[in-house]
């Protein structure tokens, strides 16, 4: 095999935000958006970069020659390939070629589409005989490394491991994970674009992780074995962290351990196939995120406050790591396209942008193709 041609879609996530790098759990899938990279063996020891919808390439001398370039797309991949080269040794160059449906800054996790897609292909060209779970960590540590982003795991496992019609509970502590089916009958999942490009390496994400460490080092000197805001609780969190000391960490921790519970229990929901109570809490989580955790906007809560009231959204809330990008709808079927409308309208109205949208599927995780 000399060629392989692989696809890898971006991630919604229903439930669970900015939980993983906390060690709680999230709510993920796989969406049919997807980057699809096509790898070729070389006969030299070059890497040829190639990102088709930006017209825009990158040459790489030689396997030794692999750091961070001033091209920030060519650093998703880059940044796989050094995993790879820490663990296996690669017998010729190759050339890689990207391409990719996902929308970029829109909180579906256009970078680790991308990262896997290159992981997953680079495996099966090579036949290095990685599992899937190694390979999302790699495809993790490309993005802490080369992109600069100390992402949890989410993006990229639920990238390797979506399955069509399925949601994804994954325990970010233990790694372990089973599906949930959702009966999406009679319903729309439409993502509505603020338009806002958020750019996670830019941005506070790093700074919300940093709080909430604080605060498990606050609650760690009394009792021990607390070791992330997973093994904490309100009655910790009160006992342990002054609110008027440490107003900031208060809240991110609280949104967080509110979060972790309020996510477990929102399966139950699915299993009882209740998407309204399940709604109820995906609205609970944006207030929270726009509140507590502060990583939301005046647009992002714009969008929420125009369908708050509306009787044919069961759900809705700002989805990504925040600043912009997407809020993630539960739309009855019938009256999506009035709702749209009406949102479309409402928010040029209050923000002078164009509003878009998009209607997503719940589609498999990483495949050759």
């Amino acid at each position: 095999m000399q060629s392989i041609t692989v696809k890898a879609p971006g991630r919604i996530n229903l439930i669970g935000e900015h939980t993983d790098y906390n060690n709680g759990f999230v709510l993920p899938a796989a969406i049919q958006m997807h980057a699809t990279a096509i790898i070729t063996k070389r006969s030299d020891d070059e890497i040829h970069l190639t990102a088709t919808d930006l017209m825009d390439s990158l040459i790489i001398d030689s396997l030794a020659n692999l750091r961070v370039s001033e091209k920030q797309w060519a650093n998703y991949i880059i940044g796989v390939i050094v995993q790879f080269v820490k663990k296996r040794k690669f017998p010729t160059g190759f050339d890689i070629a990207i391409t990719s449906n996902v929308p970029i800054g829109a909180g579906l996790s256009s970078s680790a589409a991308i990262e896997c897609a290159v992981a997953f292909g680079l495996n099966e060209l090579f036949a290095f005989e990685i599992d899937k779970m190694e390979l999302a960590h790699m495809a993790q540590k490309a993005e802490h490394d080369f992109a600069g982003v100390q992402c949890g795991i989410m993006d990229q496992f639920a990238s390797m491991f979506g399955k069509k019609d399925q949601v994804l509970l994954l325990d970010c502590q233990s790694m372990e994970y089973q599906y949930f089916p959702l009966d999406s009958n009679g319903y729309q999942i439409i993502l509505f674009d603020t338009g806002v490009k958020h750019s996670l390496a830019g941005s506070e994400y790093n700074m919300r992780r940093m709080e909430c460490e604080k605060g498990v080092k606050l609650m760690q000197d009394k009792y021990p074995k607390v070791l992330s805001l997973r093994d904490a609780s309100m009655q910790l969190l009160d006992e342990c962290v002054d609110q008027i000391l440490y107003p900031i960490v208060y809240q991110r921790c609280k949104y967080v351990i509110e979060e972790i519970e309020r996510t477990q229990i929102a399966t139950q929901d699915l299993k009882a196939n209740n998407l309204k109570a399940f709604g109820k809490k995906m609205f609970a989580t944006h207030d929270g995120l726009s509140k507590l955790y502060q990583v939301s906007c005046n647009e992002l809560d714009v969008l929420i406050d125009a369908v708050r009231q509306n009787e044919n959204v069961v759900g809705a809330r700002m989805m990504g790591g925040g600043f912009g990008g997407c809020t993630i709808n539960i739309v009855k079927d019938l009256h999506a396209k009035d709702m749209i409308k009406q949102v479309q309208k409402m928010y040029e109205e209050k923000t002078n942008k164009v509003l878009t949208y998009y209607i997503v599927g719940i589609e498999e995780g990483v495949t050759i193709m």
